[in-house]
C-alpha cells in the first residue's frame, strides 16, 4: 500500500491529492461538494499521479465553522465508496478531527486517518488502532476558530517536535502501529508567517524524529504573503518551491492541490538528480 511505502531517493515523496468535499475550503470550497463532482476530481488526481487521495468533509481553514459528524459522514463516505468502486490503485485517507467520521470512513475502505488536531478526540486513537489504519498526527495550536489569534512561540521547531513526539507516544500506547504513524508540522495552523518559514527551514529536525513527515503547504496564505498572490489558485510557484524544500529535507509526503504539476516537478527533478 502506498502509505506504507517509503519514498525512495529515486522516487521522491509520496503525493497526497486533496479532495475537499466542502462548501467553504479556502481554495476550492464548493467545487466538489456534490459526490459525483468529488469522485470525478479524485479520479482525475489519481490519473495525474496521486499516490494517496486525502478526502475531507469539514473545512479547517481559519475561522471555518464546524459541521456535525452526521453531515461530515454524509459528505465523505459516498465519495470514498465511489473512488474505491472505480478500482483506482491508490490509498484513501480521511481528513477528519472526529472519531465517528474516521470510523465510518475506515469502514467504507479508507486506510489512513489524517487528523489536523493531533487526535484531540479521545476516541480517535482507539478507532485508528481497531481498524489497523495509518495515522497522520498534525500540530495545530487551538482550533480553526482560534488558531490564528496571535500565535506565539519561543522556538517553533522545537515546540512542534515536542508536541508531535508526545502525540506519537500516545498513539503507540493506544495500539496504533508505530510504522504507520506520520507527523505533520501543521503549516498555517496556529502559525504566523515567520513560524511557517522557520518550520520549512527546520524540516530536517522533524525528519530526524524517525517517523515519515507529511508537509501540507499547498496554496496557503503565507505563500500569498511571500509572493503577493491573493488568489490561492495562483500560488502554484510558491507551492512547488515548498515541494522542493520537502524533497531536500527528506520529507516522505507532500499534500497538494496541484497533483499533475507536483508529479511532473518530482519526476523531472529526480531524473536529473
Amino acid at each position: 500500500m502506498a502509505e506504507q511505502t517509503a519514498a525512495s531517493p529515486t522516487a521522491g515523496p509520496l503525493v497526497w491529492g486533496i479532495v475537499n468535499v466542502t462548501p467553504d475550503s479556502f481554495s476550492d470550497g464548493g467545487r466538489f461538494l456534490r459526490p459525483d463532482a468529488a469522485i470525478a476530481h479524485a479520479l482525475r488526481l489519481a490519473r495525474d499521479g496521486a499516490d494517496i487521495l486525502d478526502i475531507g468533509g469539514e473545512s479547517t481553514r481559519p475561522v471555518a465553522a464546524p459541521v456535525s459528524t452526521n453531515e461530515e459522514i454524509a459528505r465523505v463516505v459516498p465519495v470514498i465508496e465511489g473512488v474505491l468502486a472505480a478500482g483506482v490503485d491508490v490509498d484513501v485517507s480521511i481528513d477528519t478531527r472526529h472519531a465517528l467520521v474516521a470510523d465510518a470512513a475506515l469502514a467504507a475502505g479508507a486506510t489512513i486517518v489524517n487528523d489536523v488536531s493531533g487526535a484531540a478526540d479521545p476516541r480517535m486513537l482507539d478507532v485508528t488502532a481497531r481498524h489497523g489504519a495509518g495515522l497522520v498526527l498534525m500540530h495545530m495550536r487551538g482550533t480553526p476558530q482560534t488558531m490564528q489569534d496571535r500565535p506565539v512561540y519561543d522556538d517553533v521547531v522545537a515546540e512542534v517536535a515536542t508536541y508531535l513526539d508526545e502525540r506519537r507516544s500516545a498513539a503507540v500506547a493506544a495500539g496504533v502501529a508505530p510504522d504507520r504513524i506520520w507527523l505533520d508540522p501543521g503549516i498555517g495552523f496556529g502559525k504566523a508567517l515567520e513560524h511557517n518559514v522557520e518550520l520549512l527551514r527546520g524540516l530536517e529536525a522533524l525528519v530526524r524524529m524517525g517517523a515519515p513527515v507529511l508537509l501540507g503547504a499547498s496554496r496557503k496564505s503565507f505563500l500569498g504573503s511571500l509572493t503577493g498572490r491573493d488568489i490561492p489558485e495562483e500560488r502554484l510557484a510558491g507551492s512547488l518551491a515548498c515541494v522542493l524544500r520537502a524533497l531536500e529535507a527528506g520529507v516522505r509526503g507532500v499534500r497538494v492541490h496541484d497533483v499533475r504539476e507536483t508529479r511532473e516537478l518530482l519526476d523531472v527533478f529526480m531524473r536529473i538528480r
